[in-house]
């Protein structure tokens, strides 16, 4: 018994247990706030995630700092005089915990401003592209396309485009040969947009009734004269944010067969060459 106690006294071994006891605090915590809300449905899935993903993050900084202390204490018997003594305090908020608690500032402005979830797709600072795994306390992780997992600190995160934010139009511009008759492009397009309608109709958001709040349609000629190409046209359509890829890769596609099929002469690269070029 004596040699127990001696055991347990030794600053090592309560290190040691306290790091387990710290480990398995975390795991359990972690498991039960992903069973609570696998079994509950009172919130949107994507939200779930995101504040599951946040009290992952903040239960491992919890832990990781907590632990760091009591490791320390263990040697050291007045911490913070020592600290506070020596002005360390001071030089760590100063210098090494701006950028941490910069990150953590920006982190809880992201989730408390809903400005993505978990899942969502997004563009970051207009430079990365990918889907949103992991929104922690610090940082974010985003897949992009290639499979590469990208983790960026919250801080750097200037301008973020949530390509999963409730709903989203499918802008698609078609630019046609100056020799095709206007008319007979808009009788095809609105042919074409009764087509998107009839296939895509569960991509179409709706309201509450069930009615498209704005199906598949031609929004008009945008432009008379689109790149020097010929005459370009617009067809637009409000559609759910998270099938907006596959409604705009379908649509397109029904587009361009519809040219097809009626030999609709599309714009073609045109090169000017002038005389000045050979003087």
């Amino acid at each position: 018994m004596d040699s127990l106690e001696q055991l347990l006294k030794d600053p090592f071994v309560q290190i040691t247990l306290a790091g387990l006891a710290l480990f398995i605090a975390v795991q359990v915590v972690n498991k039960l706030v992903h069973n609570f809300f696998k079994r509950t449905d009172f919130i949107e899935e994507r939200k779930e995630k995101t504040i599951e993903s946040l009290i992952r993050s903040i239960t491992k900084y919890v832990a990781s700092i907590g632990f760091i202390f009591f490791a320390i204490s263990r040697f050291v018997t007045d911490l913070g005089g020592i600290l506070a003594g020596a002005g360390i305090a001071g030089i760590v908020i100063g210098f090494g915990a701006q950028s941490l608690i910069r990150d953590i500032l920006a982190g809880v402005f992201l989730i408390y401003e809903k400005q993505l979830h978990q899942g969502d797709f997004v563009t970051i600072n207009n430079t990365f592209n990918g889907t949103v795994e992991e929104i922690g306390l610090r940082s974010m992780k985003v897949r992009e396309w290639s499979g590469k997992l990208l983790t960026i600190s919250n801080g750097e995160i200037k301008q973020i485009h949530n390509y999963n934010f409730e709903k989203m139009r499918v802008i698609e511009r078609i630019v046609v040969s100056y020799k095709e008759n206007p008319a007979r492009i808009f009788e095809l397009l609105n042919h074409a947009c009764g087509e998107m309608n009839k296939q895509l109709d569960s991509h179409l958001k709706r309201d509450i009734n069930g009615t498209p709040l704005e199906p598949f349609q031609v929004y008009g000629m945008t432009s008379l004269n689109a790149g020097f190409h010929g005459y370009e046209y617009t067809i637009t359509g409000l559609v759910e944010d998270r099938s907006y890829f596959e409604a705009s890769k379908e649509a397109r596609k029904i587009i361009a067969q519809t040219m097809y099929d009626h030999n609709i002469q599309m714009a073609e690269e045109q090169i000017k060459i002038t005389n000045e070029m050979y003087n």
